[in-house]
């Protein structure tokens, strides 16, 4: 149930009465008429704009619309009053039954209330993390973690057919500076003195890796030719990390579906195939790109390179996908491994990358709309940094690190249902700081605390409740009399409830799980003032002693925020909690 698109749908429906009362033009596009909440619950329960786009295409005063708007929707029994405000916007007061309806509803549908089958089943593929294949996950990769999971989750909630994918950046550079690595400390299992040199890593997590490859190995590569180990060693110290990153991410919660391996697009034909579909539109050629901004004739030099046409499709400048030695760019295998998405089927793509791939946005985009002749979009979401506090001092490196702070080492301070919930705090192209002492305060201004409390505090009522002899399940109150529920403060919860439905569709729209967040949180603070309030006008409180029918009426709007919280923290992949510790 969404009372949103029900309401729009009666000011659709009057405005269909109206043309055909000729008090409107025919033909009129109402695509842009919408129903919203206002901007003050002060002015009313609902607003629509219908007045205001439809006027300049009806050749109207927009108030002129609104009045006869108006006079048409105070003919439903559901709308108690209609007022015209400012030029023309239409405030809305909706009857006490509709808010009871929607206590019924949600006790009706659980955990089903607020899904949607906005996705029609389109087929999603969500890639994060993929973070390189050399060592834990740091507390950037966290971020990415938890907005691509919770994106994930709730574009499956809006009825998407969705795919969670990690792309193992296993081809490069990189995972021959892990091999080395990893050789190294193989080399201290037998004794050797080793300097890890500029560009290797030095963590201690290499350890158990070196101390595996011996198992594996003994001695076998002890003071032998690179040549010898270092393709085996490359492989070894890359399984290893990966189970090592899987680990980390199911510490989280994180699951994937796919991981793809970059390795397996070289030497297959599969990149050759990718650049020849861009070839074959046109967009592929030699030529010399314009020196870079703020470079002088000094210090660049022009040379012919094969490039994609990527300025075709949206990019700033065209990009090179082949050094002049032959070798492919880096962006080649990255143009092949989105034309594999494209061919699997996938109706989007998204892609969460790091703060520092914002020049990278462009120019993926315009590889994707040429490989899909504009069929299948991509959406990237790059997730800001996130600053570690402790005590109030900025939080130290890992030593098990050695240059980082690792995922784990957040899990292990304040668990995984603080981290994801606090990650989705913020936006995600907002910086965000997270302070291990202020996310584990039992306080209203620690969103996490106070969005699990509010879910406590109502099974606390209803433990108290079934005490007492109260029959609560929710067929029972589902079926209560909520004729009484007139109170203010009842009607806010209520109110807020009703948002539910609407506020997923926005937010897998538009693809920002923090709306999830922080609506969950508005949802707590209304329940936590009803609660309150109960403490000096008792005829609130969710446990009327002596009535056992009144208290089913109150547990009713009391167990339908626990409902909907409970679908929003998991949306988000947070246990809600039962009782505060």
């Amino acid at each position: 149930m969404n009372l949103f698109t029900d309401i729009r749908a009666l000011v659709l429906d009057a405005l269909a009465a109206l043309q055909a009362e000729g008090r409107l033009p025919e033909g009129l596009a109402f695509d842009n008429v919408a129903v919203e909440p206002p901007r003050d619950p002060a002015h009313g329960d609902m607003a629509t704009n219908a007045a205001m786009v439809l006027a300049k295409p009806a050749g109207m005063k927009p108030r002129d619309i609104a009045e006869a708007l108006a006079a048409k929707l105070t003919e439903d029994a559901r709308i108690t009053s209609a007022e015209v405000a400012g030029p023309g916007f239409l405030n809305l007061r909706l009857a006490d039954e509709s808010w009871a309806g929607i206590v019924s509803a949600v006790l009706a549908h659980g955990a089903a209330f607020g899904r949607s089958t906005m996705g029609q089943g389109q087929k999603v593929n969500v890639e994060y993390v993929s973070a390189n294949p050399t060592g834990p996950l740091h507390v950037g990769h966290t971020r990415g973690a938890v907005f691509g999971d919770a994106l994930a989750s709730l574009l499956d909630y809006a009825g998407h057919e969705v795919t969670r994918e990690y792309y193992i950046n296993d081809g490069g550079a990189q995972v021959d500076v892990l091999a080395r690595s990893v050789y190294l400390r193989y080399l201290e299992q037998f004794g050797r003195e080793v300097t890890f040199e500029n560009g290797t890593y030095p963590g201690e997590y290499l350890i158990e890796a070196g101390a595996a490859l011996k198992e594996k190995v003994g001695d076998a590569y002890v003071d032998q030719p690179e040549e010898v180990w270092l393709a085996e060693v490359r492989e070894f110290a890359t399984d290893a990390m990966l189970d090592l990153i899987r680990a980390d991410l199911k510490l989280l919660g994180v699951e994937m579906d796919v991981f793809f391996s970059e390795k397996s697009l070289y030497g297959t034909g599969r990149i050759e195939q990718a650049i020849e579909q861009l070839r074959g539109k046109g967009l592929i050629y030699r030529g010399v790109l314009e020196p870079p901004k703020g470079k002088t004739p000094e210090d660049w030099e022009p040379r012919e390179q094969t490039l994609f046409k990527s300025t075709e499709h949206g990019d700033d400048v065209d990009r090179p996908i082949m050094k002049s030695d032959g070798a492919w760019t880096y962006f080649a295998p990255d143009i092949a491994y989105h034309y594999d998405k494209v061919d699997r089927g996938f109706d989007q793509l998204i892609d969460v990358f790091g703060a520092d791939h914002g020049g990278y946005v462009k120019r993926m985009k315009a590889a994707v709309a040429a490989l899909s002749d504009n069929r299948v979009p991509l959406d990237i979401k790059l997730c800001q940094l996130v600053k570690l506090f402790k005590n109030g001092e900025p939080f130290k490196m890992s030593k098990r690190a050695g240059t980082f702070i690792t995922l784990r080492d957040v899990v292990e301070q304040v668990g995984p249902d603080v981290t994801r919930f606090v990650m989705l705090t913020r936006k995600n192209d907002a910086p965000l700081d997270f302070d291990f002492d202020k996310v584990m305060e039992q306080s209203k201004d620690n969103p996490v605390f106070y969005v699990q409390y509010a879910h406590a505090r109502v099974c606390s009522a209803l433990r108290r409740a079934t005490e007492a002899g109260i029959t609560c399940d929710d067929a029972t109150l589902g079926a209560a009399d909520l004729s009484a529920m007139t109170h203010p403060s009842e009607l806010a919860v209520a109110r807020k409830l009703a948002e539910w439905p609407r506020l997923v569709e926005i937010a897998a729209r538009t693809h920002e799980p923090h709306r999830v967040a922080f609506y969950l949180y508005e949802l707590s603070s209304d329940l936590h003032a009803l609660y309150n309030r109960g403490n000096e006008e008792t005829q609130l409180r969710f446990v009327q002693e002596g009535n056992p029918g009144l208290s089913q009426s109150k547990l009713a709007l009391a167990r339908s925020v626990a409902v909907v919280i409970s679908a929003g923290l998991g949306i988000l992949g947070v246990t809600p909690a039962e009782e505060m510790r």
